[in-house]
C-alpha cells in the first residue's frame, strides 16, 4: 500500500498552502486518487484475507454501524477480542477520522488551500448490562482538532465552509448520564451536553459539510460563542418525552456561555482550552421544542416538524442605540442593554419521493428562524435542500445532495454600518453547497464538495480595500473514517 501516501498531503505539511485554482484542485485530485489508491488496496486486503465482501456478513458485536472494522481481519477489527467481550458487558468505544482538503479558487480574501482534520474518540456504557440498573446510560466524547481556517483566512464569512474548524486542542465534549423511564418514553440527561446535537436538528442537512446546515448561522451568531455547540459544550440537562409515536417534546437548559468573558482577540477555544471549565454560573440558555412525525409505517411518505425556541437570560447590547438613546455610530457611546434575547425556528424534513430498494428516496429539508432585529446581528435565517440517498440502485449508501442558506442582517446592524459612514453596509449572507457522500466501504467515506459564498460576512469590507469581500468559490474532499 505505498501509494498511500499522497504528494497531495506532503505538500500540505506546512499549515497553509499559497495556490491559484489550478493548485486547489490538484491538490483536491491528488487526495481523491489517494483515497481511491488507498481503498482499492484495502478492499483486496480485505478479500484476500475473509473471502467475502463487507456486506455479505453482519456488523460484528461491538463495533459501530458502519465501521471500517467490520470489513478489516479480526486481529485489526478488535485486537484481543477486547471490544466484544466489553459489548457483552455493556462498553462500548470506537473512533472516528474526519480530513478535509479544501481551497477557495475565486473571491474571498485570499486564494489558498488548506488541511483540516478531527480525531473523535468516544465511549457509550450501558449500565443494565454492566450493573443491572435499567435506563442508564453514560456517554463521553473527546476530540483532538488540527489544522487550519480556511473560513476566517480565506473566506471571511459568517457560515464556516467545514463544520469541523475549530481552534487546535485537544479536548473533552460531551460527557453526561442518561436515565430513561416509562419504558423509554421519558429520558432525563445531565452533564455536559451538546445542545447541536438534538435541538434545532434537519436530519437532511446532516449530509452536508458547511457548518450552517448543522448549527445554523442565526443560532452560533445570536448565542454567546454559539452555545453548547462543537468543539465546546457546557454543563446542562435536556429532558424529552415520546408522548405517543407521532408527538415528542424536548426541553434544555444548559449554562449560557461556554467559556465566560474571553478577548475578542481569541478563539473561543483559547479560553477553555480542554473542555474541562464545567462553568456553571453564568445566566442560562433555555431551549424548548415540539415534533410531530407522520407517514413512518405504511405506505405514506414520512416526514417530520418541528417547532422551537431559544430564550437566553444574559444582557445583550443594542445594535444601534446607545445608552442615552441616541446612535451608537455618532456619539461612541456605550450601547443600551436589554435583558435576555431570544428566538424561535421551525424545521421540516420530508420524503418526496421512494426509489426502488430499502432505505433509497429522495427527500427534503427546510428550516427558518428569526430573533429581534435590535439585539442580534441576524433576524432572519432560512435554508433548505434536496437529499437523493441511494441515486443509482448499484450505490445504496451513497448520497447526493443541494443545499441553499440565507442569512439576514439585521436593520439595527445595517443601520449601524449607515451612521458610522462605512463604506459597506452589511446586508445578507447566501451559501449554496453541492455534495456527493460516496461509500468506498462501511466506514469510509469519500465526499467531493463544492460551496459558493455570496457576500461573505453579509457584505463586511475587506481591508485594506474598505470593499466588500468578493464572492467566493471552494472546492475540497471530505474523508471519514469509522472505527
Amino acid at each position: 500500500m505505498e501509494n498511500c501516501a499522497p504528494r497531495s498531503f506532503q505538500m500540505l505539511a506546512s499549515p497553509v498552502v499559497k495556490s491559484n485554482w489550478l493548485t486547489t484542485l490538484f491538490l483536491t485530485a491528488a487526495h481523491f486518487k489517494s483515497v481511491a489508491l488507498c481503498a482499492g488496496a484495502l478492499i483486496a486486503a480485505v478479500t484476500a484475507t475473509t473471502g467475502a465482501k463487507a456486506n455479505d456478513e453482519p456488523v460484528p458485536e461491538g463495533l459501530a454501524d458502519p465501521s471500517i472494522a467490520s470489513v478489516l481481519p479480526a486481529q485489526l477489527a478488535d485486537p484481543g477480542d477486547i471490544r466484544r467481550r466489553l459489548a457483552n458487558r455493556g462498553v462500548m468505544f470506537g473512533a472516528n477520522y474526519t480530513a478535509d482538503i479544501l481551497g477557495n479558487v475565486s473571491g474571498g480574501i485570499q486564494k489558498s488551500t488548506h488541511y483540516a482534520g478531527l480525531l473523535e474518540v468516544y465511549t457509550e456504557v450501558d449500565f443494565e448490562k454492566l450493573t443491572g440498573w435499567k435506563g442508564l446510560t453514560f456517554y463521553a466524547s473527546g476530540y483532538q482538532i488540527h489544522g487550519t481556517s480556511i473560513s476566517g483566512e480565506n473566506i471571511g464569512g459568517l457560515a464556516a465552509v467545514s463544520n469541523i474548524e475549530a481552534y487546535p486542542s485537544t479536548r473533552l465534549f460531551e460527557a453526561w448520564f442518561e436515565q430513561t423511564l416509562a419504558d423509554g418514553k421519558i429520558a432525563l440527561r445531565l452533564g455536559q451536553i451538546a445542545t447541536d446535537a438534538e435541538f434545532f436538528v434537519a436530519d437532511g442537512g446532516g449530509n452536508f459539510i458547511n457548518s450552517t446546515f448543522g448549527w445554523t448561522t442565526i443560532s452560533s451568531d445570536n448565542v454567546p460563542i454559539g452555545g453548547s455547540i462543537y468543539p465546546i459544550a457546557t454543563p446542562g440537562v435536556r429532558l424529552t418525552v415520546q408522548a405517543s409515536e407521532q408527538v415528542k417534546f424536548m426541553a434544555g437548559l444548559w449554562n449560557g456561555n461556554p467559556v465566560g468573558p474571553c478577548s475578542d482577540d481569541l478563539d473561543p477555544g483559547q479560553c477553555n482550552t480542554d473542555g474541562l471549565d464545567f462553568r456553571l454560573k453564568d445566566s442560562p440558555l433555555l431551549f424548548v421544542e415540539g415534533a410531530y412525525s407522520y407517514g413512518q409505517s405504511g405506505a405514506n411518505l414520512p416526514g417530520t416538524l418541528k417547532i422551537g425556541g431559544w430564550q437566553h437570560f444574559g444582557d445583550f447590547d443594542h445594535l444601534r442605540v446607545d445608552e442615552r438613546g441616541g446612535l451608537q455610530g455618532i456619539t461612541g457611546l456605550d450601547p443600551l442593554k436589554h435583558n435576555g434575547n431570544y428566538g424561535v425556528y421551525a424545521v421540516l424534513d420530508q420524503t418526496i419521493y421512494a426509489l426502488p430498494g430499502e432505505g433509497r428516496g429522495i427527500s427534503i429539508f427546510a428550516r427558518v428562524a428569526f430573533s429581534p432585529s435590535d439585539r442580534n446581528q441576524i433576524d432572519a435565517y432560512f435554508d433548505g435542500g434536496i437529499v437523493v440517498t441511494g441515486p443509482f440502485a448499484t450505490r445504496p449508501s451513497d448520497v447526493f445532495g443541494v443545499a441553499l442558506a440565507y442569512s439576514r442582517i439585521s436593520d439595527d446592524a445595517s443601520g449601524f454600518d449607515t451612521d458610522s459612514g462605512l463604506s459597506v453596509v452589511r446586508d445578507h449572507e447566501a451559501v449554496l453547497e453541492v455534495s456527493y457522500t460516496a461509500e468506498v466501504v462501511p466506514g469510509l467515506t469519500i465526499m467531493p464538495d463544492f460551496q459558493y459564498f455570496w457576500n461573505p460576512g453579509g457584505g463586511i469590507p475587506d481591508e485594506p480595500s474598505a470593499t466588500a469581500i468578493k464572492d467566493a468559490a471552494v472546492v475540497g474532499l471530505r474523508t471519514i473514517v469509522n472505527y
